[in-house]
Order: C-alpha cells, then structure tokens, then sequence
C-alpha cells in the first residue's frame, strides 16, 4: 500500500490505524502511551497526589489557568487530529505540519517526522529526508519557511508518491500557467481578436492564424502542418464556425502531444545521456533530474563528461555535492568516452540506479561533437548492453528557431529519445513547443519553469493544451 492510501486509511479510521501510529511514535520517542479510558472516569485517591516532603501541608490544586505548561506529546495529539479532519490534500497537510512554525529548526524536524510515522515510513527514511532537506536549505540559506515550503512541498509528493495526486496536478498547471504567461500573451490574445473579426473559417482566417503561428515562432513549415491538421479537423466536425476553433486547436494540440508508449523496464544501471549545445541549461537541467531521482528513493551517478570546459566540471561537482548524488569526473581535456567508461564501471560496482551522463556542447553544427557523440555511445554500449537507456536533448525555448534546427541536427547525429524544454517561462515564443513536437516526432518530457529544484517539470501537453489556451 503507498504512503497516501495509508494515510487516508488512518484518518478514515481515528479509533485504531492513526492512534496506533501515534503510540507508536511516542514509544519510539521515550514517552508515555495512555492507556485506553475507562467509560467513567475514575478519580485517583487522595493518598496518591504528589506532595513535596518539604511542606508541611499538601500543595492545593493549581487553577486550570495556571497549570503546568502542556506535556510535549500533546501537540502530537492535537496534530493527529487536524490531519484527520483535513481534506487529502498534501497542500492540506503541509499547511498543518508547518502551522506556528516560522523557521526550521527542530520543530519543524519532528513534525515532518510524525508526518512520516503516521504513514507508516521507516524511521531511517523519515530521518534521510529529513537530513537531506536540511542540508539543502544550509547551502541555499534559506531559514523561514515562506521561502521554501513550496520546494518542501515538491519534495514530499515525489517521497511519498503523491505527484500524480489531484493537489499536485493542480499544482503543477497553475505553475505552467504561470510559466507560459508570455507565450499566451502572444498566441491567445491574437487568436482572441481573430475569432471576433471573423464570421467563418475561411481563407482569409486561416491566412492570419498563419500569421500568428509565425510571429510565436512555431516555423513556417510546422504552422502549414498545422493548419492542414486543423482544416481536416473542422471538416471532420462539420463546421465552420469560430466559435468552435478553439475547441478543435485544442483538441489537436493534445494529438500532437501523446507520448507514445514506452518500455520503461532497463537492465541497471539506467543511464541517460545528455546532449544539448552551451547556455541551454543542460548542467542544472541534469541536477533537478537527479534531485528528482533521488526524492523518489534513487541511487544517483553523476557524470562529467564535458572535459574541454574545467567551469562545466566544477559546475556539476557543486550540483552534485548539493544535492548529495554521487560524481565521476576526470582531468580537464581528458577523452569523454573514457570519463564514461570509468563512469559506468562505478555505477555497476557501487550500486547506482542511474547514471547520468554529460556532455560537451560545442556548436551543434561541428562534426567533431557528434563524432564524439557517437563514440561515448558505442563506449557505454559495449560496457553495459543497451546503454544509454535514453539519449535527452536539453533545448532553451528563448532560442525559437535555433532549438529546432539544434533538435533536427541532434536527432540526426545520434538519435534523441526525448526532450527536455528549459527557460519556457522566460519567452513570448513558447511555439517552438509545438515545432519541435509535430516536426521531429519526439516527447517533450520535462519542461523549465524557473530556477528552482521543483521548477523542472513532468510536461503535460493536455494541460498545456488548456494553459496556452484559457
């Protein structure tokens, strides 16, 4: 059973799942467990109040209002109890976890790892996200919880599976709404003026929707594509009205997004290979993919296979060290093919469950990167069969027509399997999305909305479907 049905079972069942984890808790912690209550309470007798041998007399009862302070366990109970009456939402539960809790510290600490204890999390696992949390937020210096309670939150949805949860889907299209603000500037507001100016889809609508494809850089030959696809659409459906055009761009924005299935079954370790030219994102791109790997209980490699560059190597050690995955890396102009061989013969002999491999991103257009390309493939291949598991391509959406032609001589040289579109929320030109897709046949799996651990982002093409076109 995961972790979010688990704990939807305890707050279903207060009177024994979510007790039960509570006393556990506490034993786990040195404190008493209260037995169950008798249906009528029994007052204890008068000999057994605790009277100090100093006093001549018994010490009368405080006044409730100036009592003891309340034990430590109480604000367990009281936690138990407002996550048992909130909605099953992590949102839900993360806003009472951190309730009265300004900074981190060790508040925070044993709330989270209540939080886990009520879900039936070994101990050990609470402790190592824990502990990776806070040395995350000792690098980045972050202190009050405002300033990461949505990274925290990031990180408990890929720990305790709950990505795929209606709270995060919620999420995660809000944050690509957010993200293609621009781009919808751009195309939605266009398209908006054009629908109200015409009274049918005619020649004349479709000359302008052209126009509009062009101007947020979804290309000449991809915006013909679609605007065929369109037309045969609005046919099939038997009209010609505006009203209606939008519903029918969405529809085939949807198409042109599946992912086609995929064995996603490897002989590990797995390993993916990262290409992509300079100043596209690609070494952060690959430090929120092994963040992300890790949070969901991986053995992360990480891999300096850009030699000619000695910044991309001390780079992606920073990364690394940061985020606590493992490192190869070689001397500065060592051969890339060599870096991983080595690098493969560690992740088999230490026990990684994904090796992560980077590369040099020289000007797409010399034959020498792609000659290398090639050789760091036949490499790992011959070391571990079937490797490398996926080859990404890591584009910048800024770049409009530069990451098509990037994508064409990429995939041409040695085969990208997917792709990953970084900086979308910095662009009025977030067409190259559908470009790049309707083009070159290839998934968009993961897209940049920000600089953030948690700003890299499964890519949803129903979603941004909806987003582009609200």
């Amino acid at each position: 059973m995961g972790f979010f049905s688990k704990l939807k079972k305890a707050w279903a069942k207060p009177e024994d799942v979510a007790q039960q984890a509570l006393d556990e808790y506490k034993r786990q912690q040195g404190l008493d467990v209260e037995p169950e209550p008798a249906e009528e309470p029994v007052p204890e007798p008068e000999a057994a109040a605790p009277i100090k041998e100093t006093t001549p007399e018994p010490v009368p009862a405080q006044p409730e209002t100036d009592a003891a302070p309340v034990p430590t366990e109480d604000w367990q109970a009281g936690l138990t109890l407002s996550l048992r009456q909130a909605e099953p939402r992590l949102s839900q539960w993360l806003n009472i976890i951190v309730e009265g809790v300004e900074e981190k510290g060790p508040a925070l600490w044993d709330r989270l790892a209540f939080l886990f204890k009520a879900l039936g999390a070994p101990e050990d696992e609470a402790q190592n996200f824990i502990g990776k949390f806070e040395t995350w937020l000792d690098e980045m210096g972050y202190v009050a919880v405002a300033e990461f309670k949505s990274e925290l939150q990031y990180r408990l949805a890929l720990a305790l599976d709950l990505e795929d949860e209606e709270d995060e889907r919620d999420r995660l299209f809000l944050k690509l709404s957010e993200g293609i603000s621009k781009t919808r500037e751009q195309i939605t507001k266009r398209i908006d003026g054009l629908l109200s100016s015409h009274s049918s889809l005619d020649d004349d609508f479709w000359e302008e929707f052209e126009e509009i494809l062009i101007m947020a850089d979804v290309g000449m030959e991809a915006a013909n594509q679609l605007m065929e696809n369109l037309k045969a659409r609005a046919k099939k459906a038997g009209t010609d009205d505006p009203d209606d055009f939008k519903d029918i761009l969405r529809a085939e924005l949807e198409d042109i997004f599946k992912v086609p299935p995929r064995i996603e079954a490897v002989n590990p370790p797995e390993v993916l290979m990262m290409v992509g030219v300079n100043g596209v994102g690609k070494t952060t791109t690959i430090a929120k993919l092994a963040h992300r790997a890790q949070m969901q209980g991986r053995k992360v490699l990480i891999a300096a296979g850009d030699t000619f560059r000695a910044a991309a190597i001390e780079q992606l050690e920073v990364w690394a060290n940061r985020i606590g995955a493992g490192f190869f890396a070689k001397a500065e102009g060592s051969d890339p093919a060599a870096v991983a061989y080595e690098a493969m013969d560690k992740a088999v002999a230490e026990g990684y469950d994904l090796l992560l491999l980077d590369t040099a991103g020289r000007l797409h257009t010399k034959i020498n990167l792609m000659e290398e390309l090639k050789k760091i493939e036949r490499v790992v291949g011959k070391k571990h069969e079937g490797a490398p598991h996926r080859t990404i391509l890591v584009i910048d959406a800024t770049t409009g027509q530069n990451a098509l032609s990037q994508t064409k001589l990429f995939n041409e040289a040695v085969g990208v399997d997917e792709i990953i579109l970084t900086k979308l929320d910095g662009t009025a030109k977030g067409g190259v999305v559908v470009a790049v897709t309707l083009q070159n046949k290839l998934p968009i799996t993961f897209v940049g909305l920000g600089e953030k651990m948690e700003d890299l982002r499964p890519f949803n093409g129903k979603d941004f479907a909806k987003a582009l076109l609200t």
